[in-house]
């Protein structure tokens, strides 16, 4: 389990960032590096706690034995407790962020008929964004709303909105606390990144059902330059010319090697499942069947 979780957080996470099918079929690829981060984390504390408590079914132990199980298991509450405060701190961090960021836009945005549902502020420069949470809010600015036409505009919104319905930002925030959590030294951005560029393929899908590629495509070139707010969504990972290379192409396009995309992504479910469910059988199975024969009568 100590090999897997290795593998979960290096070579793996590095292939999977640097392969070109996830563009065909990102909500697979998301929930395939959902399922890397969580098999990583499941066969890390795993293989500290199995190697922590096992050592009481050890007929005779030695010192050093129970030692060396003493650390590991000693290091697996450190990891658990590194990734609870990494939670409650960013979470803590990004809430209050977009808690402050509602409050201005709601005193300076105002109501607009060429973007129904969102603010419109008064700002120098064309950008759209969503704040996204319980109380979220859709956030164009007037010079964004004077640079598209109508059906531009509303592919933008329906791209932000999309965010908004399908809480792109919880899932970001979970790879987040990921990204916190590791020592500065050893951390790696590849998989928060990764999935921020997959969020906003799903949202220009999204946009593409409901408004078209074309409109969705011209608003990418006039936007392509639009900055961003702290604490909104929006990915380096996936540049303007890459999302317009793929609107392009058809929905049902096929990979490199003539693969359909609905394998493709069947194939990535079907890992992800895998990889979720061999920590759980091949770690916690065992572990408390040990546990129950070593303290039973």
């Amino acid at each position: 389990m100590l090999a897997l979780a290795l593998l979960l957080t290096g070579p793996v996470p590095a292939l999977l960032a640097r392969a070109s099918w996830p563009a065909l079929a990102p909500r697979a690829a998301l929930v395939l590096w959902q399922a890397v981060a969580l098999a990583a984390v499941l066969s890390a504390l795993g293989a500290g706690a199995s190697a922590g408590t096992l050592v009481m079914t050890h007929p005779s132990p030695s010192s050093w034995l129970v030692v060396l199980h003493g650390v590991a298991f000693l290091l697996t509450l450190v990891v658990t407790a590194r990734l609870l405060w990494s939670a409650h701190m960013l979470g803590t961090a990004l809430r209050a962020r977009r808690r402050r960021q509602r409050h201005v836009v709601d005193l300076v945005g105002r109501v607009d008929g060429r973007a129904p549902g969102a603010l419109v502020v008064d700002v120098a420069r064309p950008l759209a964004y969503c704040i996204p949470g319980v109380r979220s809010r859709v956030v164009v600015s007037a010079p964004a709303l004077d640079a598209l036409e109508a059906d531009e505009t509303a592919a933008v919104l329906a791209h932000e909105r999309a965010h908004v319905r399908a809480r792109h930002d919880l899932v970001l925030e979970g790879f987040g606390v990921l990204h916190d959590a590791f020592p500065r030294l050893v951390r790696s951005s590849v998989a928060l990144e990764s999935a921020a560029g997959l969020v906003e393929m799903l949202a220009d899908d999204a946009a593409r059902r409901r408004s078209g590629a074309v409109p969705l495509a011209r608003a990418l070139v006039r936007m392509a330059h639009a900055p961003v707010p702290a604490g909104a969504l929006g990915s380096a990972a996936v540049t303007p010319a890459m999302r317009i290379r793929r609107l392009a192409a058809s929905p049902s396009a096929r990979g490199s090697h003539g693969v359909p995309a609905w394998l493709v992504a069947a194939l990535a479910y079907a890992v992800a499942v895998a990889l979720v469910a061999v920590p759980t059988v091949a770690v916690a199975v065992p572990w408390l069947t040990a546990l129950s024969r070593a303290l039973g009568p």
